[in-house]
This record gives C-alpha cells, sequence and structure tokens, in this order.
C-alpha cells in the first residue's frame, strides 16, 4: 500500500519532505515553496485542477513563494487563491519537491491535497485578503482527470505528489477533514501567580503564539471550537473565535482540574470529536496531552502514521498545534481513523 510521506512542520519549515532531489550543500540558499493539489470527485472520477503560466507555458500545481513570517500552510492556501481565485482547506500532505535552481539555489516546494470552499466558510472570514489573479501569472485554470493530468504536466516530478494523491484516493485516504489538538500559549509561570489556577494568563508571547495561530487553523478550514475554559487556553483560542466569528466552544471538561477528577470522560470526548465530521480545533493543557495522544494513536493504524505523535514530555510546545487527517471510515471498518499527523509551530512576527 502506497501512503503518502507525513511531514512534520515546526516555525513554518518542514522536515522529511520527500520527492526529486538534486544534491546540495547544507550552506546553499533555500527557496521555500508551498502549494496544494487541488481534486474533486466529478461524475465519479477524480478530478484535479491544473494552472497555466504564459511566461513559461507549462501546466503545474498552484503554488508559490512563502512569505516572512508566514507558515508554509498558510502559504498554501494563499498561493491558491492568488493563482486558481479559489479558497480552500488543506487536507492531507503530500510528496514534495526540491531540486537547485539555474542561480544555484535550492527550492524546496510542499504540497498538501486541498478541497474547495466557499467564501461562506468561517475559516476564510479568518484569512487575510488576497489580491485577484494576475492574468500575466496565471492565464488559465482547468479541471481534468487525474490520468490526463499525468499527461498535461509539463515538469515529470510534478507527477509524484499527483501519484500519491491517487494513490490515496484509491486507499480511502483522500477524504479526511482536521481535528486540531492545540496547547495554549506561553503562560504566567505558577510560581508568579498568586491567584487561581484558572485565571492564569498568557505572557505577551503567548498572546503573541495566540495571534500566529490564526491563519494556521484558517488554512485547515476549522469552524469547530472546542476549549479548556481556564484563562491561558480561553485566550490563546480567542484570536481565531473573533477573526472567524464563530462561537468559543468553552468546557470545563479540559482543564486540568476535570482531567485529574475524570480522565476517561476527557478520552471519550476526544473520541467523539475524531468521529464527528466538521473541522475542529481543541485548545488544552500540557499534562492533559499524552491522554489525547494514546486516545488518538489507538484510531491510527500501525502501518500509516501512529508513531508521528509526541510521546515525550513537553509533546507540544506552548502554541503548537497537532493537525490529524481523519476519515470517516478505513478497509471497511465503519469507525473514524486518522490517516495523516503534521506538528505545526506558528510563526512570530
Amino acid at each position: 500500500m502506497s501512503l503518502a510521506p507525513q511531514k512534520k512542520v515546526q516555525g513554518g519549515r518542514t522536515r522529511g519532505v520527500t520527492g526529486v532531489a538534486s544534491p546540495a550543500l547544507d550552506s546553499t540558499p533555500v527557496i521555500e515553496c508551498a502549494g496544494a493539489l487541488i481534486w474533486r470527485v466529478h461524475k465519479g472520477t477524480l478530478q484535479v485542477k491544473l494552472i497555466h503560466r504564459p511566461k513559461y507555458d507549462d501546466w503545474s500545481w498552484p503554488k508559490g513563494k512563502v512569505d516572512p513570517g508566514e507558515t508554509l500552510a498558510a502559504a498554501a492556501v494563499r498561493e491558491v487563491k492568488e493563482e486558481t481565485g479559489k479558497y480552500v482547506a488543506l487536507g492531507i500532505a503530500l510528496p514534495g519537491l526540491q531540486y537547485i535552481t539555474p542561480d544555484g539555489e535550492l527550492k524546496r516546494v510542499h504540497y498538501w491535497a486541498a478541497r474547495q470552499i466557499t467564501k461562506a466558510d468561517p475559516s476564510v472570514t479568518a484569512r487575510r485578503p488576497v489580491a485577484p489573479v494576475d492574468p500575466a501569472e496565471v492565464d488559465r485554470s482547468q479541471w481534468c482527470d487525474a490520468s490526463e493530468a499525468a499527461k498535461r504536466l509539463s515538469r515529470a516530478a510534478d507527477k509524484t505528489p499527483l501519484a500519491a494523491l491517487v494513490s490515496a484516493y484509491r486507499h480511502g485516504t483522500l477524504d479526511t477533514h482536521v481535528v486540531a489538538i492545540a496547547r495554549h500559549g506561553k503562560a504566567v509561570a505558577r510560581s508568579q501567580w498568586n491567584a487561581t489556577e484558572a485565571t492564569r494568563p498568557l505572557t505577551p508571547l503567548g498572546t503573541a503564539q495566540a495571534l500566529a495561530l490564526v491563519p494556521v487553523l484558517a488554512a485547515f478550514g476549522i469552524s469547530k471550537i472546542v476549549t479548556s475554559e481556564w484563562e491561558r487556553c480561553s485566550a490563546t483560542i480567542q484570536p481565531y473565535v473573533q477573526a472567524a466569528q464563530v462561537s468559543g466552544g468553552e468546557t470545563e471538561l479540559f482543564t486540568e482540574a476535570s482531567y485529574e477528577r475524570n480522565p476517561e470522560a476527557v478520552i471519550q470526548a476526544v473520541k467523539t470529536l475524531v468521529g464527528e465530521h466538521e473541522p475542529a480545533v481543541l485548545c488544552t493543557h500540557r499534562p492533559v496531552l499524552p491522554a489525547l495522544f494514546k486516545t488518538m494513536g489507538k484510531l491510527t493504524p500501525e502501518r500509516l502514521v501512529r508513531s508521528a505523535y509526541p510521546s515525550e514530555d513537553p509533546y507540544l510546545a506552548p502554541g503548537e498545534v497537532l493537525i490529524a487527517h481523519v476519515v470517516d471510515s478505513l478497509d471497511g471498518d465503519d469507525s473514524p481513523a486518522i490517516v495523516g499527523v503534521e506538528i505545526v509551530a506558528p510563526v512570530l512576527h
């Protein structure tokens, strides 16, 4: 069974990208790019969207350079909008490409599968405005069957992520939704806070991390919010709540105190969240994370990404988020399964 490689994203950079590579020294300047393979099933056939660039007279995938202060995921959805005029939400990670440019720079291109969404989607509301498509850059975008796309692509290397996308479709791991697990941003130290634990606030760094989380959650199409009601979690998710104009979803269930009293209730709630077909984020505390990841690991086939879950303290750094890609069923089992895992550290401005 051929599976797309999983990516661990740190600070907007990706480790473990596979694809076509040219030898390069560690000191070679790197140009980071991101894009997506937009897909749909039309009349029972898998289709993808290609773009035509008049400057090069080629057919390729929408992609482009990562801006300063931008995560790879945010860059991918922005570039898709700039080059196709369409909003997308990211799905599973696909193999990336890397090669040496004529100027001797190393270019790395990171890809995701993506589905088109409407302007009314809450995640679109949370994104920054993007300029209209420039016809001098892209003069056509076109749906075509995946088999036809393999023939029309101008660069042979671009067939690598397409082959992974087709394989995922055939094996039932392409049509996913996201469940994100976020650790709250950096909080005031316990030793420096004299009031109740529930009211311990974020530091200025934690507030910056909360703001930087907005484009990450938006890129993956998050529309449902669940968070510990304690101040540091609530404040971490509040910028996205406001940007996406969705309800806060605060609950006592995912506080540290609730987990200590009744861990089984927390575990069951996570199983329920994974089973719902709505892109969601859960913001909670470091002591709760091991149980969450253990539970999610049991919903992840060993041959896929079970080893991708953090297994050592602190599991996630403050402000980091684990993105789990969920299918409703796999291999004839009607239970939900997690088929992809990424860890994203928002980039601070």
